[in-house]
């Protein structure tokens, strides 16, 4: 891969994009490029195809989507399928139509069924149904992934998708209505730190995830980048999964507080595990660097750089 390639990256100020341009640049890249959404709705085909058009990139790399947690993906089923339908959709088509050789497509665990073996295999898509609370998002990157494949096979295109796992790092969202787990339990604590209060959490505390760090996503999108992976689909994280008890503890300590975690039982807990077989992409050559205390720790310090300008904190 040339250190001038044109590569787009749609979502590049979102959390994953941004953390995927910071590790382009500093490996080198200088001709990176992104659109805000006040620049480019990627909802709207015709406006893609422009943008193909004009700019010509030469490599894509999709980290745009509509996220959101639990209450979200109940509340707006409609526009977390259609809205990331249209994204995927209209930059995956447009790519293989402007003749783009490469496109990363980047997915999210939620994909594999909720009672799926665990560790979570690529080969156990579509083998049964999925969790109700974030389905119409996870059809949505199904599509996404199976798409990708498609013009893999049909045309012979660098075509990949990447799945990771629960991702947290800066630029994460702290929307206590709309963020995921850990920087909603982050938020939390912190405010009650300051508040000198107990901790309300959802659930029983037992289900178990895994989290990587965003930066190792990141690095796991160069290495795709700079590589030609031979299969379609690959699990990224970090192939070890906590509680959701120790991941509350662990924040505890990290943000100082010292107060009483309730649990609150009535709250639906999600699926029960989900945890990654990231065996493919270790045996590639690519493995995760960020231990979870350590990530959270440079989290929070961002957060607390950040407190007066992280969007939707309103604290």
């Amino acid at each position: 891969m040339n250190k001038k390639t044109k590569i787009y990256i749609a979502g590049h100020r979102g959390m994953v994009g941004s953390a995927v341009w910071r590790a382009l640049e500093e490996k080198g890249y200088t001709n990176l490029l992104g659109k805000k959404s006040s620049e480019l709705d990627l909802r709207n085909q015709q406006a893609v195809m422009n943008f193909y058009a004009t700019e010509k990139p030469e490599v894509v790399i999709d980290a745009a989507a509509k996220v959101g947690g639990i209450l979200a993906n109940n509340d707006y089923p409609y526009q977390f399928l259609m809205e990331n339908m249209q994204i995927q959709n209209n930059l995956i088509d447009g790519a293989l139509n402007a003749g783009i050789e490469k496109f990363i497509f980047l997915g999210s665990s939620c994909i594999y069924p909720k009672f799926a073996p665990q560790p979570l295999k690529e080969d156990c898509l579509l083998t049964n149904s999925l969790e109700p609370t974030n389905e119409w998002y996870a059809l949505a990157k199904i599509t996404g992934v199976k798409t990708c494949q498609a013009i893999r096979k049909q045309f012979n295109k660098d075509y990949v998708s990447l799945m990771p796992t629960n991702l947290y790092g800066y630029f994460d969202n702290f929307d206590l209505e709309t963020s995921h787990v850990l920087p909603a339990m982050l938020r939390k604590f912190h405010e009650a730190k300051e508040n000198n209060t107990p901790v309300k959490l959802w659930g029983s505390g037992t289900p178990m995830r895994e989290f990587l760090f965003v930066d190792d996503m990141a690095e796991a999108v160069v290495y795709a980048l700079e590589n030609k992976l031979p299969e379609y689909l690959y699990n990224v994280g970090s192939g070890k999964d906590i509680t959701i008890k120790e991941l509350a503890e662990t924040i505890q300590q990290v943000t100082g507080h010292n107060g009483e975690i309730i649990w609150d039982t009535k709250k639906p807990d999600g699926t029960p595990r989900k945890l990654m077989d990231v065996s493919k992409m270790a045996t590639l050559g690519w493995e995760y660097s960020t231990e979870l205390k350590e990530g959270i720790e440079k989290t929070y310090s961002w957060f607390l750089e950040n407190i007066e300008n992280i969007k939707e904190v309103k604290m």
